[in-house]
């Protein structure tokens, strides 16, 4: 793969220029972040769950504060690693121009990474994949079962739903605004947000290669993917940018996850301490001086005395995952630089941090979280009522579209359901539905439509939503 191909700033389409006499200096990327911070479906971030759905709590990152992270450390590191590039002469073909067309990008794609995720964080996703493994069996279309009626592909979608999947689809469709090609971003942002570049069959999450272990792209969105990739020459392997733009993403959320689960007094500052000090026990030699997280907290805790603060641990936790975030930044730099061959021939199957220093913390920071915060009662809670809100709208709402758009009159109240589903999202179906050439393919594209539709609800929409058709005021 080379540079000059892949910020190739191609779109599917162009927007009619203004007759103004006004010369635009932007660059093609820095458009595309002027059309993400505009649109609604940006802006439902503000709404949506990261871990502790339905928490009222002011101080719990919401998936528009995690996005600014990420867009902020996605931007840091590729400015780390383009200047690297740059220093150390490791591709005469990269240019300064090549630099900030990756800042530009990388920011972009921090803000879009999660945008097609549905309420209720990560569970609402396994929420949706297990409510079709459990009942599209048992729906009927026209005498058959619907997973007779779908082909293989169509169900496996339905199966292994993803919100790194909708996401394609929700900036490239479902932002109908001026045409069908939603925000009409550009080809290197959108397949930067593609950390899976293989459809739901070809997927394998027991794969060694971290691209291969969920879905990418629909099939409704394929021809979008292969358009793409093959603009960038990126053809079933990862984009460079994606690498870095994952890297931020982990270092947001690990980082942010210890922080409001000690915020929410679900781990102490001992028990951190007690639990980074056992970690660093098992690294052994794979525990590296230049990254020293028990010593950092320390640090901090003694900054924090001398300091005078009133909270100690709190100003000792959050200063100690400042400053870690800025090590991982460093050590997600090295694992760019020292697998830039392999990344760019499209054969590296890791992430950035894999035989890094910062392995083994990133492995201690994910395990801590689990077990203290995702594993709570509080959580767990949660998604129990989460649960209920989404199995009880999939519910309505798929048995309301199954019929749609065919010969079959609809009740009275699957009409109702129908109308209260986004105008926008009924327009996009009917326009990819023009264009499908089997009965099959727009049930499929029937069903897709409900989870567009419940993917860009904000939390408490769907909360709101479900009490009102219970009747709950």
């Amino acid at each position: 793969m080379h540079w000059e191909r892949l910020l190739l700033s191609e779109r599917v389409g162009v927007y009619q220029k203004s007759s103004g006499t006004g010369a635009d200096l932007r660059s093609e990327f820095e458009k595309d972040y002027h059309r993400i911070i505009g649109s609604s479906s940006f802006r439902r971030l503000q709404d949506k769950t990261q871990v502790f759905a339905l928490d009222k709590s002011d101080f719990i990152r919401t998936r528009l504060t995690h996005s600014l992270e990420v867009s902020s450390f996605a931007k840091s590191l590729g400015q780390n690693i383009a200047r690297t590039i740059l220093s150390n002469r490791l591709d005469e073909e990269f240019t300064w121009q090549h630099k900030s067309d990756i800042c530009d990008i990388l920011q972009c794609a921090g803000l879009i990474h999660d945008i097609g995720n549905p309420p209720f964080g990560h569970f609402g996703e396994e929420a949706i994949r297990d409510w079709f493994q459990r009942k599209l069996p048992r729906l009927i279309f026209q005498g058959k079962p619907v997973s007779e009626v779908l082909s293989g592909r169509m169900r496996q979608d339905l199966f292994h739903f993803e919100g790194n999947a909708q996401a394609l689809r929700q900036v490239s469709r479902l932002h109908f605004l001026v045409n069908e090609n939603g925000m009409n971003l550009t080809f290197p942002l959108l397949d930067t947000i593609i950390k899976y570049p293989v459809s739901s069959e070809e997927m394998d999450s027991l794969s060694e290669d971290i691209s291969h272990t969920k879905m990418g792209y629909f099939y409704a969105e394929e021809p979008l993917y292969r358009q793409i990739s093959k603009a960038l020459g990126t053809e079933n392997v990862r984009h460079p940018l994606t690498f870095i733009l994952e890297a931020a993403d982990d270092i947001a959320y690990k980082t942010a996850d210890i922080e409001d689960a000690f915020k929410k007094g679900f781990i102490s500052y001992e028990k951190l301490r007690e639990e980074l000090v056992l970690a660093k026990e098992a690294a052994g030699a794979k525990a590296s001086p230049s990254l020293d997280p028990v010593a950092m907290l320390d640090h901090q805790y003694e900054n924090a005395v001398n300091r005078g603060a009133v909270n100690k641990r709190l100003y000792a936790v959050q200063n100690f995952l400042v400053r870690l975030q800025s090590s991982l930044i460093f050590a997600a730099t090295d694992g760019f630089i020292s697998n830039y061959s392999r990344i760019m021939e499209g054969t590296y199957k890791k992430d950035l941090f894999y035989a890094t220093s910062a392995q083994w913390v990133m492995d201690a920071l994910g395990d801590i979280a689990m077990r203290y915060a995702f594993l709570s009662r509080q959580i767990l809670s949660m998604e129990v009522s989460a649960g209920t809100i989404l199995d009880y709208l999939l519910d309505r709402f798929v048995k309301a579209v199954i019929d749609y758009d065919t010969q079959i009159p609809l009740s009275m109240m699957n009409q109702k359901l129908l109308r209260m589903i986004s105008e926008n999202y009924r327009q996009v179906y009917h326009i990819q539905a023009e264009r499908a050439a089997t009965q099959e393919e727009r049930l499929y594209l029937r069903l897709l439509l409900v989870t567009d539709f419940i993917s860009g609800m904000t939390d408490t929409y769907a909360k709101d939503l479900y009490q009102k058709m219970n009747g709950i005021v």
